[in-house]
């Protein structure tokens, strides 16, 4: 099959282990990113399996009707930026792995933003590079409050990690999570809004819905403390537009560390949370590990060969996959 590999951004696909499953096909990995449809048009063009890393780069019905030759689109985990209906009228396969395993990478990485800013880590080795000794003053985590906004996969481990830091942990989400925090020895906060108002250090862990979208509003970052932090390695959507750099300007939260923007990727200097003081941004490196991609792309790859051999498995839109002798449906595995 001819296949093609979008924003491999780091260049990192070849040299994975699982990169070896397409030895028998023809493959072209793109590593820069293309929002232009025209452009994109043209670099698909011919293109049999499309291989995507998660929502980097959204399928609808303007691309599809430019691509003939497409059969399937293959990736790892949810398909929010994928139009399945208009895939399934153009006949084109989604395959997609879900797994109920945690992002570790994810949660990792948000431990470690917590911990750059309030201890001020990437000022202070900036400033000692530039010859200044002891530029900051920290904030300990022991004793203080991390809330949780959202106790899923994600949000299950970050509580973990708080214990190990012996920080009290106070979480919000649906009733169901509400409950699984409180089975875990956890305080569930009685309202939204005590949540906002109490944590030191506020980690939001929701998945991106139409419901969710924006479910993050001034008037709640307006109710935290002005020693606070704001984490967010979830998604920047969850936050109303504009929202955060406005309310880090006022003082409330004091402080944010975001992996996740508005629009991605996130290159032009001018995009206000780039310029606060009191924002450390890194470039969505959440999911961006070497085991975390060997899992991802290989589930990838394995969902094309299934595909060559006739039997297409996690499968989103089975209308589009009928005359396969043999169809596994997408479903949550470990």
């Amino acid at each position: 099959m001819k296949i093609a590999i979008l924003d491999d951004y780091s260049n990192i696909v070849p040299r994975l282990e699982c990169f070896r499953l397409l030895q028998d096909h023809e493959v072209t990995v793109h590593t820069d990113y293309v929002n232009d449809l025209d452009q994109l048009a043209q670099r698909l063009r011919g293109v049999e399996a499309l291989v995507l890393l998660r929502e980097r780069t959204p399928v609808g019905e303007a691309l599809l009707s430019r691509l003939p030759d497409l059969k399937l689109i293959s990736q790892n985990g949810h398909v929010p930026h994928i139009d399945i209906e208009a895939c399934t009228r153009h006949g084109v396969v989604v395959s997609s792995t879900l797994t109920s395993r945690p992002s570790y990478a994810a949660a990792e990485l948000t431990w470690g933003l917590i911990l750059a800013a309030t201890r001020h880590i990437p000022y202070e080795v900036q400033a000692l590079k530039q010859g200044r000794w002891q530029s900051t003053i920290g904030r300990g985590l022991r004793g203080r409050t991390l809330g949780i906004l959202g106790y899923g996969r994600i949000g299950k481990v970050i509580g973990q990690y708080a214990r190990a830091f012996e920080m009290n942990v106070l979480v919000w989400g649906r009733e169901r999570s509400r409950a699984q925090a409180s089975e875990d020895g956890h305080t569930v906060a009685q309202s939204r809004e005590q949540l906002f108002r109490e944590s030191d250090v506020l980690s939001l862990h929701v998945r991106l819905t139409p419901e969710t979208r924006g479910s993050v509003t001034a008037s709640d970052l307006q109710l935290m403390k002005p020693t606070s932090l704001l984490v967010n390695t979830s998604r920047a959507e969850l936050i109303a537009a504009g929202v955060l750099a406005t309310t880090l300007r006022a003082g409330r939260p004091g402080m944010a560390a975001v992996d996740v923007f508005e629009k991605e990727p996130a290159l032009d200097a001018d995009d206000p949370l780039l310029q606060l003081p009191n924002a450390i941004c890194t470039p969505h490196l959440g999911y961006v590990e070497i085991d975390n991609h060997e899992t991802a792309y290989g589930n990838a790859f394995r969902q094309i060969l299934a595909y060559a051999d006739g039997a297409p498995i996690a499968v989103h839109n089975p209308d589009a996959a009928k005359g396969f002798e043999s169809v596994q449906l997408a479903h949550s595995s470990h």
